[in-house]
Protein backbone atom coordinates (compact mmCIF):
# COMPACT_ATOMS: atom_id res chain seq x y z
CA UNK A 1 0.00 0.00 0.00
CA UNK A 2 1.11 3.81 -1.03
CA UNK A 3 0.30 6.36 1.47
CA UNK A 4 -1.50 9.01 -0.08
CA UNK A 5 -0.45 12.38 0.46
CA UNK A 6 -2.05 15.69 -1.00
CA UNK A 7 -0.42 19.36 -1.74
CA UNK A 8 -2.14 22.23 -3.02
CA UNK A 9 -1.49 25.49 -4.25
CA UNK A 10 -3.08 28.64 -5.37
CA UNK A 11 -3.34 29.98 -9.07
CA UNK A 12 -5.13 32.59 -10.46
CA UNK A 13 -7.24 30.28 -12.15
CA UNK A 14 -8.27 28.79 -8.55
CA UNK A 15 -6.61 25.45 -6.56
CA UNK A 16 -4.86 23.17 -7.46
CA UNK A 17 -4.62 19.78 -5.04
CA UNK A 18 -1.89 16.88 -6.19
CA UNK A 19 -2.75 13.65 -5.48
CA UNK A 20 0.09 10.99 -5.30
CA UNK A 21 -0.31 7.59 -4.16
CA UNK A 22 -3.22 5.29 -3.57
CA UNK A 23 -7.01 7.00 -3.48
CA UNK A 24 -9.28 4.15 -1.40
CA UNK A 25 -11.27 3.98 1.49
CA UNK A 26 -8.43 4.51 3.38
CA UNK A 27 -7.38 7.95 2.54
CA UNK A 28 -10.21 9.19 0.81
CA UNK A 29 -11.02 11.03 3.76
CA UNK A 30 -8.04 12.79 4.06
CA UNK A 31 -8.88 13.92 0.71
CA UNK A 32 -12.69 14.83 1.51
CA UNK A 33 -11.00 16.91 4.73
CA UNK A 34 -8.95 19.33 2.45
CA UNK A 35 -12.18 20.13 0.29
CA UNK A 36 -13.40 22.87 2.85
CA UNK A 37 -10.51 24.72 3.32
CA UNK A 38 -9.78 24.97 -0.67
CA UNK A 39 -10.41 28.97 -1.45
CA UNK A 40 -12.07 28.43 -4.84
CA UNK A 41 -14.12 31.31 -5.83
CA UNK A 42 -16.76 32.04 -8.27
CA UNK A 43 -15.87 31.37 -11.54
CA UNK A 44 -12.57 29.58 -10.81
CA UNK A 45 -11.56 26.22 -11.67
CA UNK A 46 -10.62 23.25 -8.98
CA UNK A 47 -7.61 21.25 -10.90
CA UNK A 48 -6.92 18.08 -9.29
CA UNK A 49 -4.10 16.69 -10.49
CA UNK A 50 -4.19 12.67 -10.61
CA UNK A 51 -0.54 12.32 -12.22
CA UNK A 52 1.08 11.00 -9.00
CA UNK A 53 -1.96 8.33 -8.22
CA UNK A 54 -1.18 4.56 -8.39
CA UNK A 55 -4.72 3.41 -7.41
CA UNK A 56 -8.21 4.58 -7.28
CA UNK A 57 -11.18 2.41 -5.70
CA UNK A 58 -15.02 3.48 -5.64
CA UNK A 59 -14.37 5.41 -2.61
CA UNK A 60 -11.47 7.70 -4.42
CA UNK A 61 -13.91 8.10 -6.86
CA UNK A 62 -16.84 8.98 -4.64
CA UNK A 63 -14.58 11.69 -3.11
CA UNK A 64 -13.80 13.77 -6.35
CA UNK A 65 -17.73 13.69 -7.47
CA UNK A 66 -17.68 15.59 -3.76
CA UNK A 67 -14.92 17.80 -4.54
CA UNK A 68 -17.05 18.58 -8.28
CA UNK A 69 -20.09 19.04 -5.86
CA UNK A 70 -18.17 20.99 -3.54
CA UNK A 71 -16.65 23.00 -6.49
CA UNK A 72 -20.16 23.32 -8.30
CA UNK A 73 -21.63 25.12 -5.38
CA UNK A 74 -19.22 27.44 -5.33
CA UNK A 75 -20.33 28.06 -8.81
CA UNK A 76 -16.71 27.17 -10.11
CA UNK A 77 -15.61 24.40 -12.33
CA UNK A 78 -13.35 21.61 -11.69
CA UNK A 79 -10.97 19.74 -13.81
CA UNK A 80 -8.75 16.94 -13.56
CA UNK A 81 -5.07 16.84 -14.86
CA UNK A 82 -2.72 14.52 -15.60
CA UNK A 83 -5.26 11.23 -15.82
CA UNK A 84 -3.25 7.92 -14.91
CA UNK A 85 -4.55 5.48 -18.09
CA UNK A 86 -5.96 2.77 -15.84
CA UNK A 87 -8.11 5.76 -13.96
CA UNK A 88 -9.00 7.00 -17.74
CA UNK A 89 -10.66 3.52 -17.96
CA UNK A 90 -12.49 3.13 -15.46
CA UNK A 91 -13.68 6.42 -15.83
CA UNK A 92 -14.83 5.36 -19.32
CA UNK A 93 -16.03 2.72 -18.32
CA UNK A 94 -18.83 4.17 -15.62
CA UNK A 95 -19.36 7.26 -17.78
CA UNK A 96 -17.18 9.78 -15.67
CA UNK A 97 -15.33 10.48 -18.45
CA UNK A 98 -18.10 12.64 -19.74
CA UNK A 99 -18.08 14.15 -16.26
CA UNK A 100 -14.97 15.23 -15.67
CA UNK A 101 -12.69 18.15 -18.51
CA UNK A 102 -9.08 16.79 -18.29
CA UNK A 103 -5.99 17.90 -19.50
CA UNK A 104 -2.62 16.69 -19.80
CA UNK A 105 -0.91 19.54 -16.72
CA UNK A 106 -1.98 21.81 -14.47
CA UNK A 107 -0.84 24.55 -16.52
CA UNK A 108 -2.36 23.36 -19.56
CA UNK A 109 -5.55 23.69 -17.55
CA UNK A 110 -4.72 27.01 -16.28
CA UNK A 111 -4.33 28.17 -19.66
CA UNK A 112 -7.66 27.02 -20.95
CA UNK A 113 -9.51 28.77 -18.13
CA UNK A 114 -11.34 31.46 -18.76
CA UNK A 115 -11.68 34.27 -16.31
CA UNK A 116 -15.07 35.34 -15.27
CA UNK A 117 -15.92 39.02 -17.17
CA UNK A 118 -16.56 41.72 -14.84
Amino acid sequence: MTQLSTTSRTTPAGPVVTLSGELDHHSAPQVRAVLPGLDIGPGQQLVVDLGGLTFCDSSGITVLIAARNQALARNAGIVLVAVPERVRRIFAIVGLDQVFPTHPTAQAAEAAWTPPAG
